[in-house]
């Protein structure tokens, strides 16, 4: 099992999640995050925002359908050609995963 962390635009969550239950990923946890990327802020104007507002997407999925998954998070959350700032994907290994009210162990 894998675990993806997704930090994207909050404009494109909806069609991330949307795109992502349709293609057989249901189990998705959300997160506000705030942070900054290679880009190290944003200056509008004569202010700098060191801390940019973003969303934190976390799915669990099995080795083999990882590349699909990236490939959804990829295709819908960026924008146009590709901006700094369209967000950052990581994987890392999940050791077990449990249903709390039954006790199972796995998906």
């Amino acid at each position: 099992m894998l675990l993806v962390r997704a930090i994207i635009r909050p404009e494109k969550t909806g069609t991330v999640m949307s795109e992502l239950a349709a293609a057989g990923f249901p189990a998705v946890t959300k997160m506000d995050v705030y942070g900054r990327g290679k880009q190290k802020g944003i200056t509008v104007g004569e202010v700098y925002y060191d801390e940019i507002p973003k969303e934190m997407l976390l799915v669990v999925c099995n080795d083999e359908d990882k590349d699909d998954l990236v490939k959804i998070i990829i295709r819908t959350a960026k924008t146009g050609q590709g901006n700094f700032g369209d967000g950052r994907i990581f994987v890392s290994p999940v050791e077990s995963a449990y249903t709390i009210s039954t006790g199972k162990a796995g998906l």
